[in-house]
C-alpha cells in the first residue's frame, strides 16, 4: 500500500498505458512551479519523484524538494532528506539475522504488552538464499547435487526458520536455495524498472522501482534504471519497518563513456578499468551516474557489470538511465510486455528516457573514458581496484613475491606434492572459478568462456592438475543457454562442472583444496593465486590457502586454468602443448566478437527465463519438505548452534536512558589502512582453535560440522566471537604478527576473550585505525560484533560509507581524525587511556576532543568529527542503536 502524501505542488496525475491508467506523480509539473530540472542527473530525478511522492509536511516538505533544483547552482547540497525505499532485497547471510531480530522485537513487544504483529515488513521484501552453498565437490558430473544436499545438510535449521518468516511475516518472499545469486535473480525478475501499487484511496501509482539491499552489490540493479545500494542489515530492517532512509542530497559524479569496446576486449576489462579510475578519483558517498555516446554500443548485460561494482570504486551507486537497451534487455529477460510499456511510457513522461536527444546531465565532477582504449586487465593481487594489464601479471606477482612475502630467492623453486607426478611452485593457479554474479550476469562473457572451453578441447588442452575447477553461475538461465549452445559440454570437459547457483568462490565459500595439495602449500609458505571473475579479491577472502587473488573475465578464468600460473605471461607464453605436440597461445582459443554475439543470437530467449522464473518460489523437494513452525513469535529451540534469540533488547526499556560519556578506555586495537568488513566480521571458514570453533565443541559440535561463519548469522554467540578474527588481520599491539589477537597487561590473547576480561572489569573500548576503516560488503556483523564486545567508539582516518552507517545503527561512535591527525603520532602501543565526555549533548558533524593518558600518565589530545551525519542518526545513536528506536516509536 503506497501512502498517500499531501501533494502541496499538485504534481499528482494519470497516465494512460494499453488502457490501463496509473496514478503517478509528475516532475514536469514540479518544473513548472520550481524551476527547470531538465539536466538534474536521472539519478537525482528517482530521489525527487519519490520527495514528490511522499511530501507530507513533516518528514518531506516542499523546501527538501525545493532543494533538488537549487543542487544544480553548486552541484552538491547539504539538504538532509528522508528517502523510502519501493522493497528491501536480502541474501540469506544478512537475511536470517534481520528476520532473527524482527523475531527478537516481537518477543519483546509482547514484554512490554504491545501488539506483536506490529512488528511486519511495510514493503515488499525479497530475500533469495545464494551464500549458504559451498563448493564442497567439484569438476563431477554430479557436483551441483552433491553440493546442494550437503548444502541443506548442514543448513537446514535456518531454512526453516526462514519458512517460518516466509509463512508468517507479511510482504516476505524467500527464493529457496539452489536458484541464483540475489543480485542476478533481481536483475533478470524482481525488478521491474517502473514498480506499482495501490495507494490508500485503491488507485495503481506508479513510481520508479527503487530498492536497497543488505548487500552491497544491490547496486547491481543500477544497470536496469532502478536505484539501488547497498545497506546494513540494520538499516534494512528500520527501512522494511516503515522507517525513512536518512541521507544527504549527494553529490553525482558522472561518467561520459565514448566510442566502442575493441576486438577481443570484455565487459570485465571494462568495468576493472573503470573500478581503478573512479577509485582514484574518490566517489565515497557520491553517486555515480554514466552518460555518453558510449552507451549505445553498452548492452544492459554490460550496463549491470559495471554498476555491481560500484562498492569497489567506492561509490553508493552506480547509475544507467532507462533507454532502448533497457527495453530490449527486460523483453529478452520475459518481462510481461505491459509492464516493459509501462516503462518506456513512464520514463519519457517524467524526462527520465535518455536518447540521442537528451540533455546532457549537469554533474558534480565529470570524467571520461573512450572504450576503444580499455585493454585486456585483471585486478589484484588482493584489491579490486588493483588492475594490471594481462601483459604485466607474470613481472607484477615476481615483484610481490620479492617485495612483500621476501621470496625473492625462491622465484623459480618448486615443491613435491606427495602422491602427486606434479610440482608446485609459487604463482601457481590453486583455484580457476568462474563465479559471481558480477560476470555471470552478461552472456557475453559467459559463451565466451565456453567458446574457449571448445577451442581448447579441440585441441587437446586441459586444465593443470594443481587447478581445481569450479562454475557457479547467478542463474538457472545460464545453464539454459550454456547446454543450449553446447558449451557446457566443452567447460565439463574442462572441469568447470556446474557446482551450484550461488556466490561460491567470489564470498570464499570455494571447498577446500586437496590434502595433498594444502599441506604442501603450508609446509612450504608457497604464495598461490586463485583466479576468479568475481568482485572481491581481498587477503584471506577466498581460501586460507591462497594469498594472492586476481579478478578476471571467465574466459581468462578458463585460459589461466589451462596456463596454471600467474607467474608465466599468459599473453606470449603457450598455454600448453596441443595432441599434435605444438604450443597453443591465448590467441589460438581466444574467441572473435562475432562468433560469441552469434552463439547468444541462436542460444538466448525470453522463453528460458520465464519458464525458470515461473515458480521461484516454490523451491525442490527438499525445500517443500522442510517443516514450517506455527505462530506469531518464534520458539527458540535452545540447542540450536545456528539460530539464537539475540541479546540485542534483553534489557531494554521502553524509554532510553541518557548516553554516558567514555570514561578511561582502553584500545581493543590499533589497526592500518583498508580494514575491510571481511576482516572484521566473521567469514568463511572456522578453525576449532579459534573462540568460536572452541565455543562449537562445548556444544559437542564436531569440526566436520562447523560449516561458516556466514551461515551461523543467526547465532550471536559464534558471531561475536568471530568479529576480529581473521587470519589476514594485524593488530599493530601484536607488533604486526596477523590474525585475530592482542594484548592486554602484557599478555597475548583473542581479541573476544580480551573484550570478555575487559567487559567484566567494566573498562569502556575504543578501536583506532587508519584510512578507509569498513571498506567492503554490507556486513551487518561487523557493527553488531564490534556492539557485542563493548567497543564504545571507532576513531579513524576515514570510514567507508556503511559500515558507518552501521556502526551509528547499533550505538556506537564513529569518530574522524581532523587536521591531518592520524593514531601514528601518539607512538600508541595499547596501554593508554582514552576518555571523550559531552556525549550526551552530541551534535551531528560536531567536533569531539579526546582526551588520551599514557601509561606513565603524561596526557595528549587531539580534535575528532563526529560522524553522525544527519538528525536522524543522532536520534539512532541516542537510543542505543537504530532497531531500539524503531522499536520505541511502534511500542508507542
Amino acid at each position: 500500500m503506497t501512502a498517500i502524501g499531501r501533494d502541496t505542488l499538485g504534481t499528482r496525475t494519470t497516465l494512460t498505458v494499453e488502457a490501463q491508467d496509473y496514478a503517478y506523480y509528475s516532475l514536469p509539473r514540479a518544473a513548472e512551479r520550481l524551476g527547470d530540472i531538465s539536466r538534474l542527473p536521472f539519478s537525482l530525478k528517482v530521489l525527487l519523484e519519490n520527495l514528490l511522492r511522499f511530501e507530507d509536511g513533516a518528514s518531506v516538505t516542499v523546501d527538501d524538494i525545493r532543494a533538488f533544483v537549487e543542487w544544480q547552482q553548486d552541484y552538491r547540497s547539504t539538504r538532509e532528506i528522508q528517502y523510502r525505499p519501493a522493497r528491501v532485497l536480502m541474501q540469506d547471510f544478512t537475511g536470517v539475522p534481520c528476520i532473527v531480530d524482527l523475531a527478537a522485537m516481537r518477543d519483546t513487544m509482547n514484554r512490554w504488552g504491545a501488539d506483536a504483529s506490529r512488528i511486519n515488513p511495510q514493503i515488499p521484501i525479497h530475500l533469495v538464499i545464494d551464500h549458504s552453498v559451498m563448493a564442497d565437490e567439484a569438476s563431477t558430473a554430479n557436483a551441483f547435487d552433491a553440493n546442494v544436499a550437503i548444502e541443506y545438510a548442514r543448513n537446514a535449521e535456518r531454512y526453516e526458520f526462514l519458512k517460518w518468516g516466509a509463512a508468517t511475516l507479511d510482504n516476505l518472499k524467500v527464493v529457496p536455495p539452489g536458484t541464483g545469486i540475489c543480485h542476478q535473480v533481481n536483475l533478470e525478475h524482481i525488478a521491474q524498472t517502473v514498480w506499482t501499487s495501490a495507494d490508500e484511496s485503491a488507485a495503481l501509482v506508479a513510481y520508479p522501482d527503487t530498492c536497497v539491499g543488505t548487500d552491497s552489490h544491490t547496486t547491481m540493479v543500477g544497470g536496469l534504471g532502478v536505484l539501488g545500494w547497498g545497506v546494513g542489515g540494520i538499516e534494512a530492517e528500520a527501512a522494511m519497518l516503515g522507517q525513512p532512509v536518512s541521507m544527504l542530497i549527494p553529490e553525482v559524479v558522472g561518467f561520459r563513456l565514448t566510442g566502442a569496446l575493441t576486438e577481443g576486449v570484455t565487459a570485465t576489462d571494462l568495468v576493472l578499468t573503470i573500478t581503478q579510475m573512479l577509485r582514484a578519483h574518490g566517489v565515497v558517498g557520491r553517486f555515480v551516474e554514466f552518460c555518453g555516446a558510449g552507451l549505445d554500443a553498452l548492452p544492459l548485460a554490460d550496463r549491470a557489470t559495471i554498476a555491481n561494482m560500484a562498492p569497489e570504486y567506492g561509490a553508493t551507486c552506480g547509475f544507467f538511465p532507462v533507454d532502448k537497451a533497457t527495453i530490449a534487455y527486460l523483453r529478452l529477460t520475459g518481462r510481461d510486455e505491459r509492464r516493459v510499456a509501462l516503462v518506456e511510457a513512464y520514463a519519457k513522461a517524467q524526462g527520465m528516457w535518455r536518447d540521442a536527444a537528451s540533455p546532457e546531465p549537469v554533474f558534480t565532477d565529470l570524467l571520461e573514458l573512450d572504450l576503444a582504449s580499455v585493454l585486456p586487465s585483471v585486478a589484484g593481487p588482493r584489491r579490486p581496484q588493483d588492475r594490471v594489464l594481462l601483459t604485466d601479471v607474470a613481472h607484477g606477482l615476481r615483484t610481490e613475491l620479492a617485495g612483500v612475502y621476501g621470496k625473492a630467492d625462491e622465484l623459480n623453486a618448486r615443491v613435491p606434492v606427495n602422491g602427486a607426478d606434479f610440482t608446485l611452485g609459487h604463482g601457481d593457479i590453486a583455484i580457476a572459478a568462474i563465479t559471481s554474479c558480477t560476470n555471470t550476469s552478461n552472456p557475453s562473457v559467459l559463451v565466451a568462456a565456453g567458446l574457449v572451453a571448445r577451442k581448447a578441447r579441440a585441441l587437446g588442452l586441459v586444465p593443470k592438475p594443481w587447478v581445481r575447477a569450479t562454475l557457479s553461475p547467478g542463474s538457472k538461465a545460464v545453464t539454459d543457454y550454456l547446454v543450449r549452445s553446447g558449451l557446457q559440454e566443452d567447460l565439463d570437459a574442462l572441469g568447470f562442472a556446474l557446482t551450484g547457483y550461488g556466490c561460491m568462490t567470489c564470498i570464499g565459500n570455494s571447498g577446500s583444496l586437496e590434502t595433498s595439495i594444502s599441506e604442501a602449500i603450508n609446509r612450504n609458505g608457497l604464495v598461490t593465486a586463485a583466479v576468479l571473475s568475481g568482485n572481491r579479491n581481498f587477503e584471506g577472502r577466498i581460501s586460507p590457502d591462497v594469498r594472492a587473488n586476481y579478478l578476471a573475465s571467465p574466459p581468462l578464468v578458463v585460459a589461466y586454468a589451462l596456463l596454471g600460473s600467474v607467474s608465466r605471461d599468459i599473453s606470449t607464453e603457450p598455454l600448453g602443448n596441443g595432441r599434435d605436440g605444438q604450443p597453443v597461445y591465448l590467441r589460438d582459443v581466444w574467441p572473435s566478437n562475432a562468433e560469441v554475439a552469434a552463439t547468444i543470437a541462436t542460444s538466448i530467449g525470453p522463453e528460458m527465463f520465464a519458464a525458470r522464473y515461473a515458480d521461484v518460489y516454490e523451491g525442490d523437494a527438499r525445500w517443500r519438505a522442510l517443516a514450517v513452525k506455527k505462530g506469531d513469535t518464534y520458539e527458540w529451540p535452545t540447542s540450536s548452534t545456528y539460530v539464537a534469540e539475540p541479546p540485542f533488547f534483553e534489557a531494554l526499556d521502553r524509554q532510553p536512558a541518557p548516553v554516558t560519556d567514555i570514561i578511561a578506555a582502553r584500545c581493543l586495537a590499533i589497526f592500518g589502512d583498508s580494514i575491510t568488513t571481511d576482516h572484521i566480521s566473521p567469514a568463511g571458514s572456522i578453525k576449532a582453535s579459534s573462540p568460536a570453533g572452541q565455543w562449537l565443541q562445548e556444544q559437542q559440535v564436531l569440526p566436520a560440522d562447523f560449516n561458516s561463519y556466514g551461515c551461523r548469522r543467526g547465532n550471536h554467540e559464534i558471531m561475536m566471537r568471530g568479529t576480529f578474527a581473521n587470519i589476514r588481520i594485524r593488530n599493530e599491539m601484536m607488533g604486526g604478527i596477523e590474525g585475530g589477537n592482542t594484548t592486554m597487561n602484557g599478555e597475548s590473547l583473542p581479541i573476544y576473550e580480551a573484550a570478555m576480561r575487559h567487559k567484566a572489569a567494566g573498562t569502556a573500548l575504543i578501536i583506532m585505525a587508519g584510512k578507509e576503516y569498513g571498506t567492503g560488503s554490507s556486513r551487518d556483523w561487523a557493527a553488531k560484533g564490534t556492539a557485542l564486545l563493548g567497543i564504545r567508539a571507532v576513531i579513524a582516518e576515514s570510514f567507508e560509507r556503511i559500515h558507518r552507517s552501521n556502526l551509528v545503527g547499533m550505538g556506537v561512535l564513529p569518530l574522524q581524525f581532523t587536521d591531518g591527525m592520524t593514531r601514528n603520532r601518539f607512538f600508541l602501543r595499547g596501554d593508554e587511556r582514552f576518555t571523550i565526555t559531552g556525549l550526551a549533548g552530541l551534535q551531528p558533524r560536531q567536533i569531539v576532543t579526546v582526551e588520551g593518558e599514557w601509561a606513565d600518565g603524561l596526557r595528549f589530545s587531539f580534535k575528532t568529527l563526529c560522524c553522525i551525519d544527519t538528525t536522524d542518526e543522532l536520534a539512532y545513536y541516542l537510543n542505543g542503536g537504530i532497531l531500539p528506536y524503531v522499536l520505541r516509536n511502534l511500542a508507542a
